[in-house]
């Protein structure tokens, strides 16, 4: 941590009113409105990758909805802000298909930029409790199923949650088409 939090992260702190850094009990108190804050799942070990996440879930890797962090283009004012794509996780994002919908050219955060830009560390980045500049969107590759696994906020926690449900709950600003087809 810096000792200028507030100049690192900005005015920005996290649904439990004082973290500057997001964690698995601020997206807590962030699901709490929706009912959701006990349904959070805690593993004694890692589930940070797709892989892990299905291992410790006992689900197929296509089911862990992994949030994606892009940069965004520079605001009015030159800050950056991060994209965020919940998409299936076995899918790759398609760098036409990107720049199509976004009319800019993918380019995923650095690790020093994933917790200033999404407000979580490497491995716990999710579609909740994230800065207000984050813009985040679905991919339709999560459709094909009636529940995902999104993470929660830290690297050993993951929720159920239905396709609506993480939709809603993230704020999501819309559908996109952004991801390879799975291949066979």
């Amino acid at each position: 941590m810096c000792e200028n939090e507030s100049a690192f992260y900005g005015s920005f702190t996290g649904s439990d009113g004082g973290s500057l850094v997001m964690s698995v009990h601020s997206v807590r108190k962030f699901l709490a409105p929706w009912g959701k804050s006990e349904d959070i799942l805690e593993f004694e070990e890692s589930s940070a990758t797709v892989e892990l996440a299905a291992l410790r879930l006992s689900v197929e890797p296509a089911r862990i909805a992994k949030t994606i962090a892009f940069y965004n283009s520079p605001d009015s004012d030159g800050s950056n802000s991060a994209i965020l794509v919940i998409a299936a996780g076995d899918r790759r994002i398609d760098n036409a298909k990107f720049k199509s919908a976004f009319g800019i050219k993918s380019k995923m955060l650095s690790a020093d930029d994933v917790l200033r830009l999404t407000g979580h560390a490497v491995g716990g980045v999710c579609p909740f409790d994230n800065p207000p500049q984050s813009k985040v969107y679905a991919d339709i590759s999560i459709k094909e199923f009636d529940t995902v696994f999104p993470a929660c906020g830290s690297s050993n926690s993951a929720i159920e949650m239905t396709i609506s449900e993480i939709y809603q709950i993230s704020h999501a600003l819309g559908w996109v088409d952004v991801c390879k087809e799975r291949l066979l």
